[in-house]
């Protein structure tokens, strides 16, 4: 590691002190056909790779259909027609991008296709669907941030939408936002205005991001009970909202899951199997940190990203570590002047392991203050976030002890120093 890298690692293995090594290979074991296959499902890296929209970039053939496509919406309408916000003839490049996701939806095939857009385009009308961000769903105040919410962006740019809806195992909040036909109506409609916030960030430009990622939590999702519900919200989004899913990352997946996916994973098209990301319980950090910054990432799923930061601009880079089994990370913050206050974030993906944090004063015969004691994280802890002002100058030692495990762990922390105040004379 490189000098001037403020971590530094402590083997837990005296035969690794001198010199580094690989971590220790964890012993082989006998696996269960389940467990094989969530191994077999868990952290595939997709190979989709999101269309660039570039008309130069296609077939002649698909550039063909793309024109009869044109042609044809121009005989069938009556009046301009539009979807958000664009004229789909306006004969422009980002008509082009909507209606080539038309087009790839239904396999270039022009007919099948223009079904698909005229059917979109009375839905929308009839839905509401153009001015439903400005409506009023004050009722689910309660769902915002929990059950589905746009949430930064991944590495590439696009806007992240998450799902949990772990809380409807709650009865009484399921009756209540459920309970009969016109409450589920006005849900879907809610959950449409949160799909809409994020495709009012894409860009509809060759090139550019055209498309959203979504993550799912299946932890403690009631299957049956969201049975209809989850039907009708896949149904509106594959009939009304083609392509504009680049990557599904489903997290906190369990077992049956996985052996359904091996089921039905031969009735899908490579296309749309290239799109799937599929991680167990105990892997949601690993994963999400694959695609999306730390910074990003809400801390319920091993992140930083608190609901509270948004008030605060854009959020602050966090730096990206791992931790080895049997290996102790320090992470020293130097430069700090006397009365200057640092404040912190860090995080170690399913934690279940020691964390402390010390000032070291630089001055001879001054004592190390322990800002926070040695204590064991569980493993569903969130991030911790503290402050510490000092009296002298120091630096701040921040510790996280794997050396009781053998798992490899990703970690990201932050850090801002803000000098003391001084008032001259």
């Amino acid at each position: 590691m490189d000098s001037s890298s403020p971590i530094s690692v402590q083997k837990a293995l005296k035969s690794q002190e001198s010199a580094p090594q690989s971590s220790p290979k964890p012993q082989s074991l006998k696996k269960s056909f389940v467990t094989s296959l969530m191994e077999a499902t868990t952290l595939r890296t997709p190979s989709f790779k999101e269309d660039s929209y570039f008309t130069s970039h296609l077939k002649p053939s698909e550039k063909k259909a793309l024109q009869e496509l044109k042609d044809k919406l121009q005989a069938a309408s009556s009046s301009c027609c539009s979807m958000w916000g664009i004229p789909l003839l306006g004969g422009d490049e980002k008509a082009d991008v909507i209606l080539l996701k038309f087009l790839r939806a239904r396999d270039f095939k022009v007919s099948d296709s223009l079904h698909m857009l005229e059917k979109c385009l009375s839905w929308r009308k009839e839905f509401g669907a153009d001015t439903i961000l400005e409506e009023d769903f004050s009722g689910f105040k309660e769902l915002e941030g929990v059950v589905a919410y746009m949430n930064g962006y991944d590495r590439d740019g696009h806007p992240v939408c998450y799902n949990a809806y772990g809380v409807f195992k709650d009865k009484e909040m399921y009756e209540r936002i459920f309970g009969d036909e016109e409450k589920l109506k006005k849900f879907l409609r809610w959950r449409v205005q949160v799909l809409e916030r994020g495709i009012e960030q894409l860009h509809f430009k060759p090139g550019g991001i055209n498309s959203i990622i979504q993550v799912t939590d299946l932890k403690d999702m009631p299957k049956r009970e969201l049975r209809v519900a989850s039907n009708q919200i896949l149904s509106l989004f594959q009939d009304n909202y083609p392509e504009m899913v680049a990557r599904k990352i489903f997290i906190n997946v369990p077992w049956y899951f996985s052996v359904l996916y091996s089921m039905f994973s031969p009735f899908l098209t490579q296309r749309t199997k290239s799109k799937f990301v599929i991680s167990k319980e105990g892997n949601v950090a690993e994963t999400l940190y694959k695609f999306i910054r730390p910074e990003d990432i809400p801390v319920q799923y091993g992140g930083l990203s608190r609901p509270t930061d948004l008030q605060n601009g854009p959020p602050k880079p966090a730096s990206e570590f791992t931790v080895k089994g049997g290996e102790k990370v320090n992470i020293q913050i130097e430069g700090i002047e006397g009365g200057a206050t640092i404040t912190w974030d860090i995080v170690v993906g399913g934690w279940d392991l020691e964390y402390s944090a010390e000032f070291v004063p630089n001055g001879e015969g001054s004592y190390t203050i322990a800002v926070e004691k040695p204590r064991k994280i569980a493993a569903n802890e969130e991030a911790i976030h503290n402050s510490f002002t000092s009296k002298e100058a120091g630096k701040m030692v921040l510790s996280v002890d794997n050396t009781s495990s053998r798992k490899r762990k990703v970690a990201a922390y932050r850090y801002i120093v803000r000098k003391s105040a001084t008032i001259s004379a």
